[in-house]
């Protein structure tokens, strides 16, 4: 005979039985339950030795699945030409991703900041950054009159010479060199649509605006 019992210490959620002969009796029902009672009891009182409540959030390793949703006139972005882009997201994140034609996400991983990294660079590609906010990025080029930072996805801007530190620098090459890592704030767009950024409004120790710096 084989015999399951599965429940909490409240009693029995469910049976499941698998005999070969025609019926068995109430008194060997009755062994049986009480047996597994008596172990499903020791079992549970050696798991809350471990955990007695449940997590109040999955585990950094659990396996997931996070969606989420962008302009379905963003998919081509994302998925880049011949599939280039999706790819090197799914490299260097780790996480699997689907892409559905109404713009719907999905993104799968046993590990929390592969799928944190994975949404972080959809978004930067998906959607558009927002005047007055401080982005991390990259000095990419470095001009006579200021430094190209590549801060949201592919998005570039450009650090005029007088927005890379107080006191307008000499050289730009006093302040940055391709390849820095910098904290910039949008200032706005000329009116060429390009977009223009500031370092010397913001700490860039700790990435967070300084009140007395101006952005003139």
């Amino acid at each position: 005979m084989d015999f399951k019992v599965a429940g909490t210490s409240e009693g029995v959620t469910s049976l499941q039985m698998d005999i070969k002969i025609t019926g068995i009796t109430e008194e060997i029902m009755k062994v049986a339950l009480d047996q597994a009672r008596d172990g499903r009891l020791h079992i549970l009182a050696e798991m809350n030795k471990a955990l007695n409540t449940a997590r109040p959030e999955l585990g950094e390793y659990a396996p997931r699945i996070e969606t989420i949703h962008i302009p379905v006139d963003k998919i081509r972005e994302v998925i880049g030409s011949g599939g280039s882009v999706i790819r090197e997201i799914v490299a260097e994140s780790g996480a699997k991703i689907d892409i559905s034609d109404d713009g719907t996400v999905k993104i799968a991983s046993a590990n929390a900041e592969s799928i944190r990294a994975a949404i972080n660079r959809i978004k930067s590609i998906a959607s558009e950054p927002e005047v007055g906010e401080i982005y991390k990025g990259k000095v990419v080029k470095v001009m006579e009159f200021g430094a190209f930072v590549n801060f949201f996805g592919a998005k570039d801007g450009l650090v005029h010479i007088s927005q890379l530190a107080e006191g307008r620098p000499k050289a730009v090459t006093d302040v940055v060199k391709e390849g820095d890592q910098v904290w910039v704030k949008l200032l706005g767009f000329d009116d060429r649509g390009k977009v223009k950024l500031s370092m010397k409004v913001v700490d860039q120790t700790t990435g967070r605006e300084l009140e007395k710096a101006s952005a003139e």
